[in-house]
């Protein structure tokens, strides 16, 4: 179901937003709107244009929680928004001195290891490398080149360049090297060596012995360094240790603060009598809207107007969907077709019922029921996967129609049928001029045909929700569509049951009428709303087009209700690979190789199961979903969030 909702405008003094905030709206869910946009007939509304005072209080509190060692739970406990900061600026200054020395040390030790990064490379030169800077004569160039570039190069143009490369290591893209040059020729070479894209590295002036030797020794320099950061840190950590609880609850209080200063941009400010006054506009649900105007009545410095969802807005509400626990995995269908419109019907018990229930006839089996049922409920506990839930769902339906086949792991002969065998010819029947079916077919197609009923009922209910009265009336997923399609359903049940069919006057009004109805959709909405039509077209074209459009409908219509007859063509389908397996295993002599039954069962079970959902997904769709449901709603996002009482190393990054 989808959440009622209420438009909220908040205001007050804007040095008291802060304070309002932290007090009553941060413990409700509000789904903030732009306040300049949503309050254009408000004079001399101005944006905030103020920056975050507690982001880099906040970043130094989190570097230092960084340093803490141990669980990082939230304390119990409270905290001021003025302990905080007070507490934050005093650890800062009697930690001036050590964060100085480590800030220092860490940029020492960042350009080490850059140096050793740079040099890495070049470590297989077993020479002086130093030496090379003394010659007048010969130059030299350190660097990098994309091994595609260096093959062309090797092939085309090395040959006939005057120069020297030496290959010192390579991956699977890159070479790196050293190249000589004479130094007259240095200014062409450099520039033909760009041109394949190599890339320059300069080492460090203060490059001594050979380039292992070197890195050997910033090796010695880096680790010494880190021994400095660590020792550094873990001082600073002993003394924060005293205030731990205090710390951790500060950072707590900054990060609330700092998150509902991000608000501003959304809220608006205005001026009255000499005084500036904050705007703040969203939507929050009915509960707790009251809740909250409630609570903030007897606050002087806050006043707070509700407002209905039909009230004239740019923005339309924003849909919060709220199901049981049992449906609830389902939302994530409902969320890859689209959300619900705030108007619309939200079609998750729908899809929870009708998927499950078309996946259990269509994969009818008692035993790999009960493997996906089970399979799918462990992965839901331990991994919180909600397609888990769902296939755990269908699962159980899977189990239901394999006792209803009398199917389990694919042995006809061990359950009885509570209603029939899809493969065996005793669920054949005959039918009026079409001879012998399948009675599953006949099922699944009545089955169909109720759900397409049903799902036109929707469409009538949504239409009349957004007062679209065309489509309500004249759609043929509308009333008109409805009672042709229910009288279409009607005449063809009495005459497949041998009963007489309605009189000449009777089949002419049930169809003839709402065909018509259909066919006028748009002069008739036009007429019933008082619109002028936009463009008119010639009666022929008129007619010609209407033709069309009615020939289209009526196929849809066709093809929309054999569409079902897939549900026992899978459940035949299913039966069939059962029985190849079992004819493999030779269980048909009495004594079944065990080996393929497992292994035949396990293939089936993974390649129809997932066939399976994917054709009954498609049903909900394109048969179901296409016909009431336009899921164009916006998701309900609240500007707070559950906050765990875990810390994590992510939350502090």
């Amino acid at each position: 179901m989808i959440v009622k909702m209420k438009f909220l405008t908040i205001t007050g003094p804007k040095d008291d937003l802060d304070r309002m905030m932290d007090e009553y709206l941060s413990r409700y869910e509000i789904h903030l709107e732009n306040a300049l946009s949503e309050l254009k007939t408000v004079r001399d509304l101005q944006p905030f244009n103020e920056a975050n005072p507690y982001r880099e209080l906040l970043a130094q509190a989190k570097s230092m929680v960084e340093l803490l060692d141990g669980s990082l739970d939230r304390p119990e406990g409270s905290i001021s928004m003025e302990e905080a900061v007070e507490l934050i600026k005093q650890l800062n200054w009697q930690l001036e001195e050590k964060n100085s020395h480590r800030s220092d040390v860490t940029a020492k030790l960042g350009e080490v290891r850059e140096k050793q990064k740079k040099l890495e490379p070049f470590r297989s030169l077993s020479f002086d490398t130093s030496r090379l800077q003394g010659f007048r004569f010969v130059k030299h160039r350190y660097g990098s080149i994309a091994k595609t570039y260096f093959r062309e190069f090797e092939k085309y143009v090395y040959d006939d360049l005057e120069t020297v490369f030496f290959k010192c290591k390579e991956d699977s893209e890159t070479v790196w090297g050293i190249y000589f040059v004479p130094a007259s020729e240095a200014d062409r070479v450099d520039a033909i060596y760009a041109s394949m894209h190599f890339e320059r590295i300069h080492l460090s002036g203060d490059l001594q012995g050979s380039p292992d030797e070197y890195w050997s020794r910033l090796d010695e320099q880096e680790k010494e360094l880190a021994a400095q950061e660590t020792a550094i840190s873990r001082s600073i950590a002993g003394e924060l240790k005293n205030r731990r609880k205090e710390l951790l609850l500060a950072v707590e209080k900054l990060e609330k603060l700092s998150e509902n200063f991000e608000v501003r941009r959304l809220a608006a400010c205005t001026r009255e009598h000499h005084e500036m006054f904050y705007i703040l506009c969203g939507w929050m649900s009915e509960k707790d809207a009251a809740a909250f105007k409630e609570e903030t009545e007897s606050d002087e410095n806050v006043y707070c107007v509700t407002e209905d969802v039909d009230r004239s807005v740019d923005s339309p509400p924003p849909t919060k969907l709220k199901n049981s626990r049992l449906v609830r995995p389902f939302e994530m269908f409902t969320r890859m077709y689209g959300l619900p419109a705030y108007n619309e019907l939200d079609p998750t018990l729908f899809i929870a019922l009708t998927y499950a229930l078309i996946f259990g006839a269509m994969f009818g089996d008692a035993g790999q029921g009960l493997l996906l049922a089970v399979g799918g409920f462990l992965l839901y506990r331990f991994k919180k996967l909600q397609l888990a839930a769902i296939v755990g769902y269908a699962g159980i339906f899977s189990t239901i129609f394999g006792f209803l086949y009398g199917s389990l792991f694919g042995f006809e002969d061990i359950l009885p049928a509570l209603w029939l065998r899809p493969a065996s010819s005793e669920a054949m029947v005959n039918l009026p001029f079409v001879g012998k079916m399948n009675t599953i077919f006949v099922v699944t197609i009545v089955f169909g045909m109720a759900l397409n009923l049903l799902v036109m009922v929707f469409h009538i209910i949504n239409s009349l929700k957004a007062k679209e009265t065309g489509d309500t009336w004249f759609d043929h997923n509308g009333f008109a569509g409805l009672v042709f399609y229910g009288a279409a359903v009607t005449v063809i049940i009495l005459f497949m049951t041998g009963h007489s069919l309605p009189g000449g006057i009777v089949l002419a009004l049930m169809f003839g009428v709402p065909l018509l109805l259909i066919a006028l959709k748009e002069p008739l909405t036009n007429r019933l709303l008082k619109k002028k039509a936009e463009t008119k077209n010639s009666a022929v074209m008129f007619v010609v087009q209407t033709f069309f459009e009615l020939f289209e409908v009526l196929l849809s219509y066709f093809s929309n209700t054999l569409s079902f007859i897939r549900i026992g063509a899978f459940a035949v389908s299913h039966a069939a690979m059962m029985e190849v397996v079992m004819m493999l295993s030779g269980a048909e002599s009495g004594s079944p190789n065990w080996i393929v039954v497992v292994f035949g069962n396990l293939l089936v079970c993974a390649m129809e199961g997932l066939i399976v959902g994917i054709q009954v997904l498609r049903l909900e769709y394109y048969e179901l979903f296409s016909r009431f449901y336009k899921g164009t709603g916006r998701d309900f996002k609240s500007y707070t969030h559950p906050r765990s009482k875990h810390l994590s190393k992510e939350e502090l990054s």
